[in-house]
């Protein structure tokens, strides 16, 4: 599991260097196989890593360290057209020392073209001249430095990056578009740099696969005081029995089973922050609410499932859609979010309705009920699974997801 240094940090004080932390972490069982520095400078001693009969072997240490002086959180203040090219757009962007004309071809800028002065402003990560970078359009980690470049007849000097060409993921589609919140000028490591411990846990250790979890171990560790997380959320809970029927086949499979209906949802990105926590997890964001409920994982350790209600409904021909815990019948089989129709066996769990199998219990959602931005109502699914089946599941069907 990857664990974010920053979100750890949320329930554990640690004083402690990068490399001494991961050298307790493994002797305690949760061996760190990799550590990523995301913007921040990489320390020049090794990284203790996980041990085998008599020798110990360092961890793999990667990364890029963004410039505090040419890396920084910039705000567009306006897209205008390119004068030669109709797949590029001139961007008047706003370092915290002056303004500049940015050329750039993403996508998810040119919604904004033409709209005049934008208020507010967009926040980028924005790199100037002289810096250092991957290169978004080429395979694996290749850095280059930003020069001045002239490119259909408009100079270039510098650029608002993706996340592929900070070293946070893959992701090229577009550049990073920050949260409104961010401070103009400051440099980005300052802002979202972070360190990433890439943990292998044995099945004894279990229950640390999550934030807190691992924040536990910390604390025992070094003896800091661990911050449970707080739920003082203020909602209106009205009974939604009448609503949503549930029934559990097999307590010895599944002891506990929650259902909450949310409505007014509007189903839309989530703020980057929570993007990017996601992505440092190795998670790949999806929509505010699938978000939520993979955040809510991460975090505590429980799985949740949002479902589409309203296509809940309408599986059950206009009724009160029953939800029910249970293993397949002969040759049933379920279309998965990742699009795999697959064959159930005997020992898979399934949360289903009365029009059959919905979801993986435990391990992954079916696709006829995903959430997507037409969704309005959500019945949202926490519950306990027997740990034997699910793990069973999961091998069975090849599909080891975070859940």
């Amino acid at each position: 599991m990857k664990v974010p240094l920053s979100w750890l940090k949320e329930f554990v004080d640690i004083d402690l260097s990068v490399s001494e932390l991961a050298h307790r972490l493994t002797l305690a069982g949760l061996e760190v196989e990799e550590v990523r520095f995301v913007g921040l400078p990489m320390p020049e001693e090794s990284i203790p890593g996980h041990t085998s009969p008599g020798r110990s072997i360092e961890a793999n240490v990667t990364g890029l360290a963004w410039d505090r002086e040419k890396i920084v959180v910039g705000e567009i203040r306006e897209v205008m057209p390119h004068p030669n090219a109709d797949r590029l757009v001139l961007c008047r962007l706003f370092d915290g020392d002056q303004e500049h004309t940015v050329l750039t071809g993403a996508p998810n800028l040119f919604p904004y073209l033409g709209q005049g002065p934008l208020d507010p402003p967009l926040k980028v990560a924005y790199a100037r001249e002289g810096a250092r970078i991957y290169d978004g359009h080429q395979p694996g980690a290749q850095i280059f430095t930003l020069k001045r470049a002239k490119i259909r007849g408009v100079e270039s000097y510098s650029m608002a990056c993706s996340e592929k060409e900070l070293g946070i993921s893959e992701e090229h589609e577009g550049v990073i578009l920050l949260d409104a919140d961010a401070p103009t000028g400051m440099p980005l490591a300052d802002y979202m740099g972070d360190v990433v411990l890439d943990i292998t846990l044995t099945p004894n250790m279990a229950r640390d696969a999550n934030i807190l979890g691992v924040a536990r171990e910390v604390a025992a560790l070094t003896g800091a005081r661990l911050r449970e997380p707080s739920f003082d959320v203020p909602w209106q809970g009205l009974p939604i029995g009448g609503r949503v029927a549930l029934e559990i086949g097999d307590p010895e499979l599944n002891p506990r089973f929650v259902l909450g209906l949310l409505e007014g949802v509007r189903v839309g990105p989530s703020p980057y922050r929570i993007q990017l926590r996601l992505r440092m997890a190795g998670m790949r964001p999806i929509n505010n609410i699938v978000d939520a409920t993979n955040y809510a994982m991460l975090e505590i350790g429980e799985p949740l499932h949002a479902f589409d209600y309203d296509l809940l409904v309408a599986r059950a021909c206009g009724q009160a859609p029953r939800i029910i815990t249970r293993l397949p019948e002969p040759g049933e089989r379920l279309v998965t979010l990742d699009g795999v129709e697959r064959q159930l066996d005997e020992f898979t769990i399934l949360v289903a309705d009365q029009a059959g199998p919905l979801s993986l219990a435990g391990v992954m959602g079916g696709a006829e009920t995903e959430v997507t931005e037409k969704t309005r109502r959500v019945l949202l699914e926490g519950a306990t699974w027997n740990p034997v089946h699910i793990r069973r599941t999961a091998t069975s069907q090849n599909l080891i997801s975070e859940a």
